[in-house]
Order: C-alpha cells, then structure tokens, then sequence
C-alpha cells in the first residue's frame, strides 16, 4: 500500500509520517514537502530512521508533478498549508496559492487516477469562526475571520465541490488547537516553553483570556488513522478533545511546571480580528469509535520534556535568520 503525505516534515504531519510508519510497516510512506521556513531539516532526520519512509521535497502547486507522484496511492492526507495567523495578516498571497491552489492541484490529481480509495483533508476549527457560547456543529455557518483562516475555508469548499462534481473519496477533518513535539517555535506553546527555558519574556496577546479547546498531537494522528476505513466520502469531521483553557492559564502551568516565575509574562497588544474563543461538537467522530487518549495536563508534560530533550531541534530554527527577522520585527519592545 501507499501512502502519501503532504507537508509532512511540518508540526502535525511529522508526527502523523511517525505514528503511521510505525504502525503499517509494511506500507510506503511518501511524505511530499516544500520545506518551507516552516519545516526543520532535523526533523527529516529522524522521520529517515524508518525504512518505509520517503521524503520527496516537491511545492504541492507543481500540478504535472504532484500528478505523477499521488498516482498509485491509496490513501492520501493533506496537511500541507500555511497556517500561522500571524503570517498571514502580513502576506496572504501564500495562503492563497498553498492552501487553496495547492489544494485545487492535489483534487486534480486525484480526479485524474483510480487508485485513492481516501482523501483525508486536514482542516481547521478557525474556519467557523469566535463563538461566545455553545459550540460549532460541522454544518455551521463558516466565519473566517483572517486570511489564514479564510484560505482554509475556501480549499474546504472546494474539497466538497470535487466530492459532488468528481465523487472523489474526500473527508474533511476540522480539529482543534493541536499541541505537542515538533511544533514550529513561533506558536504559542512551543514558544512560551522555549522562551521560559531561555529565560526570555513571554509574550501574551491582551488580556490572554482567550478560550481554545486543545488536543494533543497524538489523538489527532488517531482520528485520522479512524478515517481511513471509516470515514464517509464527502464527509465533515469535527475533532475536539472538549478541554478548554485560556491562554493565560496554560501559559502560567507551563511556567509552573517549568519552576519559572509569571514575571516572565509579557502583555503585548492584541492582533487583528482575535478569535475570542473556539468550540466544536465532535459527536460524529466520536460515534466512529475515538476519545482523547490525551489530558491536556498529560499532553502538556509530555510536550515540555519533548522540548527540554530536544534543544537543538527548536534551537536550529530559533536561530535562524529568518526567524530573528520576525521576531524581532513581531515583539520590537521585548
């Protein structure tokens, strides 16, 4: 069997190309990434310690190639995107091509060969939207609220439209706040860790009282592997771990568990348009079979050893010239 990967040297997908060599190891796992600012050659290291793994650095937008690559494969998962918020209110225009054109290739390719039986497209809980109370049902309204978020919505329309036009096999999976190893250092917990461990200010945006529903890395990685035989072509799936926290809250239990002072926290102005809070219902997946394996409490202990074990690997990006760039040009008054 073979299965394809997209952007899988980013944050999800390494650890999904980990879990998923692991498990079909008798499978090839074809893991396509551009190997943007946002992906660590580091992290290619250790996905290349397992055999079934193949690393082919291609850009999704690439339309003959990714053709020729996808074709044979059985299964396909589509993390490549970019996804920093941040970003994306600076620059759109990469959103735009990678997230929905290179999405549109990819639906191409698959419209074009017989052999996908699953399309598993990875989605965002951002694309509904803030919700002050109650929680998003999967055939709620989409609000996007950034380029980020829009960018996502749009590919996940199109995903719908190429499963009514083309029938092709498409699910969509719209998860919450994922945390855990591998994550790029410019995101909030990545950062407020690997700031604290530096004994560097931390900064928080506002008041930090917004809401997120966080789920750890490894419970995505099992969702997704659920759907491969169980998910129903043309198909939304909502993946929450229903734990709420406010940022100030896990900012401050980081620095707990980490024996720093909350003197380290920062207050910086807020960004555009924040999403207050985010909350979905995830009874559709859960019917299928999954629950969190994952507290956020356990998930968070093991995020924080995995980052106080591996310095190099967030030290190697940390370092780097571009992010120094924007960093520095981020939080000028730190």
């Amino acid at each position: 069997m073979r299965i394809a990967i997209t952007g899988g040297a980013g944050f999800i997908g390494s650890n999904f190309v980990s879990f998923i060599c692991k498990k079909y190891r008798q499978a090839q796992i074809l893991n396509i990434d551009k190997m943007t600012y946002a992906a660590n050659p580091l992290t290619l290291q250790i996905l290349n310690k397992f055999p079934n793994h193949n690393f082919i650095k291609m850009d999704i937008c690439d339309g003959k190639s990714i053709e020729g690559l996808l074709d044979g494969c059985e299964i396909i998962v589509h993390f490549a995107a970019e996804t920093h918020v941040d970003r994306s209110l600076e620059n759109a225009e990469n959103f735009l091509m990678t997230d929905v054109l290179g999405t549109f290739r990819i639906l191409e390719a698959i419209r074009k060969t017989k052999s996908v039986r699953r399309y598993i497209h990875i989605s965002t809980d951002e694309v509904y939207g803030s919700i002050q109370s109650g929680s998003f049902l999967e055939e709620s309204n989409l609000n996007p609220t950034n380029p980020y978020s829009a960018s996502k919505a749009a590919a996940d329309l199109l995903v719908l439209s190429y499963f009514r036009s083309y029938n092709i096999p498409a699910v969509i999976i719209r998860a919450t706040n994922n945390f855990g190893p591998f994550q790029h250092p410019e995101k909030f917990i990545p950062l407020s860790i690997t700031n604290a461990l530096e004994n560097k200010k931390i900064p928080l945006y506002g008041d930090g009282l917004q809401v997120r529903e966080w789920i750890f890395v490894h419970d995505t990685c099992r969702v997704i592997e659920i759907l491969f035989d169980k998910g129903e072509p043309g198909q939304v799936y909502n993946v929450s771990s229903h734990q709420e926290r406010t940022n100030i809250d896990v900012l401050k239990r980081i620095l707990k568990l980490l024996g720093k002072k909350e003197e380290l926290i920062t207050h910086v102005p807020d960004r555009p348009s924040h999403d207050r809070r985010y909350s979905i219902v995830s009874e559709k997946i859960e019917k299928l079979g999954f629950k969190t394996d994952y507290s956020f409490e356990k998930g968070l202990d093991e995020t924080i050893l995995w980052y106080k074990k591996n310095q190099q690997w967030w030290k190697h990006i940390k370092n780097s010239p571009e992010f120094q760039r924007y960093y520095k040009a981020k939080y000028p008054y730190l």
